[in-house]
């Protein structure tokens, strides 16, 4: 995902904007919570280039794609010699975001005695390569990212706690795209016309109406990665690019027998409560859900392409448990 995709004008959305063009500058370590595809990279970097190190590296690592050992050399870096195969001092990503930015994400996979290593380097600024007996100084803003209950995950002893406190100078929640209801349309256009021009198309001519309202009711477990995809199928998939798009494919693993998730064309009598409307809505879709899953929860948030969490976080905000 690229720059292009931090776009919105929700409330929620600006003021994580607006919070992070003020932390960009303060050379402290920020902590970034957000569901996966609300766009955790984007805000690092974000954070990155409005800072005083924007001239300076930004090297990322994911901390979930590397093994418990790999991931320790590959953050300090390792001596020749300091393990099986290691021919040659290794360079780790610290050493290499030397005066710039280190972004940390999926923080929570990292395993206990990195985590302690970690808050070394916040605390003294200074670490030591595997196997190596030196300190090196270390002059890296650390910006580290996940999708886990971290707070909950200290109470349980599976995260350092006192890591926790040195990464939480400040702490950026991005919000779900499903609470982002104004920017689902303006990142959906987005997304269609770069796809329509990649494709070679002269114009792009609109979503129905039936697909508007698909697009606003489909709870997005994706959040803007998933948008993006289900917008650029549908795109390349209209058979008459001149005309609207009048289907949308959210689940592509799905047999292809079954109906596609539409909404029917309505007509409101306007004005209208939309908060009480929405809360109708949304029981009704809840209450249907445990229905057809015959009251298995885990079942009936599958339905909905909703994790567990997020189906028990929904009937709690409308008082059905």
């Amino acid at each position: 995902m690229k720059e292009q995709s931090l776009l919105g004008q929700s409330t929620n959305f600006l003021s994580v904007l607006d919070k992070v063009s003020r932390l960009a500058p303060i050379n402290r370590p920020v902590l970034i919570i957000g569901e996966r595809g609300t766009g955790k990279e984007l805000i690092a970097r974000r954070l990155h280039y409005l800072s005083k190190r924007w001239d300076k590296p930004l090297i990322n690592i994911n901390c979930a794609t590397l093994s418990e050992g790999v991931v320790d050399s590959e953050l300090f870096g390792h001596e020749a010699g300091s393990f099986t195969g290691a021919k040659g001092r290794h360079q780790g990503r610290f050493e290499r975001a030397e005066g710039g930015t280190l972004f940390l994400d999926e923080l929570a996979t990292a395993p206990l005695f990195v985590q302690e290593k970690l808050l070394r380097v916040i605390e003294y600024g200074e670490y030591e390569r595997v196997g190596g007996t030196r300190s090196l100084d270390c002059d890296v803003r650390l910006i580290c990212a996940t999708n886990a209950n971290l707070p909950e995950l200290a109470q349980k002893g599976e995260f350092r706690a006192d890591l926790l406190d040195r990464l939480a100078f400040d702490v950026l929640l991005l919000p779900p795209l499903r609470e982002r209801q104004q920017d689902i349309p303006l990142l959906a256009e987005h997304f269609a016309m770069k796809m329509c021009q990649e494709l070679g198309y002269e114009l792009f001519a609109g979503f129905s109406e039936k697909c508007h309202q698909s697009l606003l009711s489909y709870p997005w477990p994706g959040n803007v990665r998933e948008l993006k995809n289900v917008v650029e199928r549908a795109i390349y998939q209209n058979p008459d690019p001149s005309n609207p798009i009048e289907e949308l494919v959210f689940n592509p693993f799905a047999n292809h027998a079954e109906p596609k998730i539409e909404v029917k064309e309505s007509h409101w009598s306007l004005p209208l409560d939309y908060k009480e409307w929405q809360q109708q809505q949304d029981t009704q879709m809840l209450n249907q859900a445990l229905t057809e899953a015959q009251h298995n929860q885990k079942r009936a948030a599958q339905l909905l392409g909703l994790s567990y969490h997020q189906f028990r976080g929904m009937l709690r905000k409308y008082k059905m448990v």
